[in-house]
C-alpha cells in the first residue's frame, strides 16, 4: 500500500504559512513570507532531498500546485532538484481547478477522502503531501496520514497558518528519526501512533 506523507516546514510556534518568499502566500495579511531561507542550512537541503528519494509522486492543494507549476517549470536545469520536481507525478486535489497543465499532474475528482483512498491502494510508491495545509488537515482528519517528516525551524513568527491547528485530533506520534542541523533546525519524522495517553505526577 502506498504511503501518505505530510513534508512540511515549520517555525518553532508551528507555523507553515509561506515559508518560500514574501509573495507566496499573503492570506490573512500575513506578512512574514520568506521567512524559511534565512534559518535554513546545507543540511535541512540534504534532509529535503532525501525525503524524496522513496516516493515517486507528489499530492497538492491548489495554491500550492499553482507556485510550483509557475516556478518549477523553467527553474535552472542544473539544479537537480528541478528534474525531480517535473518528473514526479503530481495529484491535485481542487474544487476550483478544471485542468492542470504541469507536465505528470493528474486533477483528482469527485470527494478528496475518496479519491485519496483510491490513491492509497493504487500502483506506485510513497506520495509526499507539500505545503497545502487545508489538504493536509483534511487528510488528518480522516486518518489518512501515514507519516510527518517536519523541519522545525529556530524563528518566532506569532501568526499565520498552522499545520496542527485548532481542532486537530489528538493523536500519539512514534518518533523514526529525529536530529538538529548546525543551523538549528530540527528535522523530525514521526509516523501516527494511536490516542494520546494521559498520567498525573
Amino acid at each position: 500500500m502506498r504511503e501518505i506523507i505530510v513534508c512540511t516546514f515549520l517555525t518553532l510556534d508551528g507555523v507553515m504559512q509561506a515559508p518560500g518568499g514574501p509573495d507566496e502566500d499573503a492570506e490573512s495579511g500575513f506578512e512574514h513570507g520568506g521567512w524559511q531561507k534565512p534559518v535554513a542550512d546545507d543540511e535541512v537541503g540534504a534532509a529535503i532531498a532525501g525525503w524524496y528519494e522513496p516516493s515517486d509522486a507528489m499530492l497538492l492543494g491548489r495554491k500550492t500546485y499553482e507556485i510550483f507549476a509557475s516556478y518549477w517549470p523553467t527553474a535552472d536545469p542544473s539544479n537537480p532538484f528541478t528534474h525531480r520536481m517535473n518528473s514526479m507525478h503530481k495529484y491535485v486535489a481542487s474544487r476550483t481547478l478544471t485542468c492542470v497543465e504541469w507536465q505528470n499532474s493528474t486533477l483528482l475528482e469527485g470527494d478528496i477522502v475518496d479519491a485519496v483512498r483510491k490513491l492509497k491502494v493504487s500502483d506506485g510508491g510513497n506520495i509526499n503531501v507539500v505545503g497545502s495545509g487545508d489538504l493536509a488537515q483534511t487528510l488528518m482528519q480522516h486518518g489518512l496520514v501515514d507519516e510527518y517528516r517536519l523541519t522545525i525551524h529556530p524563528v518566532i513568527i506569532g501568526t499565520g497558518k498552522r499545520l496542527f491547528a485548532d481542532g486537530a485530533i489528538p493523536t500519539a506520534l512514534k518518533p523514526v528519526s529525529v536530529s538538529t542541523t548546525k543551523g538549528g533546525t530540527v528535522v523530525g519524522v514521526y509516523r501516527p501512533n494511536g490516542k494520546p495517553s494521559y498520567d498525573s505526577y
